[in-house]
């Protein structure tokens, strides 16, 4: 049984390896570069529990959106890549995007960084691939991908509110 010792660690050094290699590149958002033009500054922003980054560029004034779920967020937005590739947005919409908290309708790092904003407020968000579109991407979003949003809440309301 002694001379089967040595193939056999081998065999699970060798698949070890073969599995290491193909599990992909998840980067960190402490240790990526972004683009200048984005205004990322992850030593003005706040690092939640999730992982995800966010800084008030503007306070707004207005009704806050709980940190409960089951309000109604109308927001403006565009989303980027960290080497400034704008993958979508509103801001030519008639209407602004309308979402319920918690319902799922948005990635989590949308639904999570939109909470506690203030009507009239712009946020920047920096989003982890975990709580956006993880390792498949989705669309012109590549696999593994971090997110920046710059989002405007314009409005706060139940899911029924016109």
């Amino acid at each position: 049984m002694r001379r089967f010792r040595f193939p056999i660690l081998a065999l699970v050094a060798v698949l070890a390896t073969a599995c290491l290699e193909k599990s992909p590149f998840v980067p960190r958002i402490e240790d990526v570069t972004f683009a200048p033009e984005l205004g990322v500054n992850l030593a003005a922003s706040t690092k939640t529990a999730s992982g995800m980054y966010y800084r008030d560029i503007t306070v707004g004034g207005g009704a806050t959106i709980p940190t409960t779920n089951g309000d109604t967020a109308f927001v403006r937005y565009q989303g980027w890549l960290r080497n400034n590739v704008s993958f979508d947005n509103n801001l030519s919409a008639a209407q602004p995007f309308a979402f319920v908290t918690g319902s799922g309708g948005v990635i989590a790092g949308f639904d999570e960084g939109v909470r506690g904003m203030r009507v009239g407020g712009v946020r920047q968000l920096i989003i982890p691939p975990a709580l956006g579109y993880g390792a498949n991407g989705s669309g012109a979003i590549p696999g593994n991908s971090i997110l920046i949003f710059t989002i405007t809440l314009t409005r706060v309301g139940s899911p029924t509110t016109p």
